[in-house]
C-alpha cells in the first residue's frame, strides 16, 4: 500500500463514551475510516502510523439519520467506523500531554 493511501484510509479517531469503554476494557481503539477501506488496509495504515502491533479489525457502517427540517427532510452523512483490537502492551494514546 503506497503512502499516500495510508493517510487517506484513516479519517480521525472516534471519540465518544462508548468508545472510551471500548479502549479500557477490550483494548480496542476506534476510528473514523474512509467508505472503501478494506480491513487488510485498516490495519497496515493503523500499525504503519501508530507504529503499534494490531490483532483484529471490525468494521461498522453507520447509517446517517434521516433529520426533519423546516425545509423538509434531511439526512445525515453515512459514517463508517473501525474497532482496532491492539495487541498485549501496545497503546495510542490520542490525549496524551508530555
Amino acid at each position: 500500500m503506497n503512502q499516500e493511501r495510508v493517510f487517506k484510509v484513516l479519517l480521525g479517531p472516534h471519540v465518544s463514551e462508548k468508545a472510551s469503554v471500548v479502549a479500557e476494557k477490550n483494548q480496542q481503539v476506534v476510528f473514523k475510516v474512509a467508505p472503501d477501506a478494506t480491513k487488510p488496509e485498516i490495519k497496515k495504515a493503523v500499525e504503519q502510523l501508530f507504529d503499534v502491533k494490531v490483532e483484529s479489525v471490525q468494521v461498522l457502517n453507520q447509517k446517517g439519520k434521516t433529520k426533519r427540517t423546516a425545509r423538509g427532510l434531511g439526512k445525515r452523512s453515512d459514517t463508517r467506523k473501525a474497532y482496532v483490537r491492539l495487541a498485549e502492551g501496545s497503546d495510542i494514546d490520542f490525549l496524551g500531554a508530555e
